[in-house]
Order: C-alpha cells, then sequence, then structure tokens
C-alpha cells in the first residue's frame, strides 16, 4: 500500500479535504496522511461543514505538521502553495495548484471539495494502474 501525503502550509482546509476524500475512497488502496508547515489552530468549519454534506465526517479532524507523519512517505501532493509549498522526500510528487477558499463564501469550499473529489479519484486509479 503506497503512503501519500497531502501537504499545504496550514493543514486547515484543502490538504484536510484530500485527507477525507482519500481516506474514503481509497481506503483499502493507499495509505492517507495530511500535514502542514505552520501551526493553525483548526481545521476551517467551512471545509468541515461541506464534507459532511457529502457524508465525510472530519469533526475530529485537526492541524498536524510534517513532523506529526511519517518521513518516508511515496507520494507527497502539495496544494498549490506556490513557492512556500513544503518539499519531502518520495517517489512521486505533485502540486494540484488549488484555490485557497478561506475568506471566501461556503460555494468555494463546496467547488474546491469537487474538485478534490475528482483529484483524489484520479489518483487513486493512477496508483491502482502502478502509473505513481
Amino acid at each position: 500500500m503506497k503512503k501519500v501525503a497531502f501537504v499545504c502550509i496550514h493543514n486547515s482546509c484543502r490538504s484536510q479535504m484530500a485527507e477525507g476524500w482519500a481516506k474514503h475512497l481509497g481506503k483499502d488502496i493507499i495509505e492517507v496522511y495530511s500535514a502542514g508547515t505552520e501551526e493553525y489552530h483548526e481545521v476551517k468549519p467551512d471545509a468541515v461543514q461541506v464534507m459532511a454534506e457529502v457524508g465525510i465526517d472530519m469533526s475530529e479532524h485537526y492541524p498536524k505538521l510534517l513532523t506529526d507523519i511519517p518521513e518516508d512517505v511515496d507520494i507527497l501532493v502539495t496544494m498549490g502553495c506556490g513557492v512556500a509549498c513544503p518539499f519531502m522526500p518520495s517517489q512521486h510528487q505533485e502540486d494540484w495548484g488549488l484555490v485557497d477558499p478561506s475568506g471566501g463564501p461556503i460555494e468555494g469550499f463546496r467547488n474546491t471539495r469537487d474538485l478534490i473529489k475528482t483529484k483524489v479519484e484520479d489518483l487513486i486509479k493512477r496508483v491502482q494502474n502502478n502509473e505513481v
């Protein structure tokens, strides 16, 4: 089973939603983690709400730092944090270039949630086909 880490700066929104989707959709295919490079006090309530709307409970999720997850991941996915994106050694790396919906309307969180679902489904398919 490949270890996948979804990483951004605060681990409070996009990477948390990616972790939620990946654990839900790929539980027998990938081992999933998420983390950030800077401390943050909570997962964004709007992120928790929009994931609950599709049946994924993130109420127990909390922001984690890179030091809280394994160092030896197979796949590193950054969320689109540009030059400040963290680096971790891995066999495969990709950046999803997602705009952070934080501070915007709830619809932005829903759009990001749906886009992340599509990207997670694609990643799982590529793992199953040994393409990553």
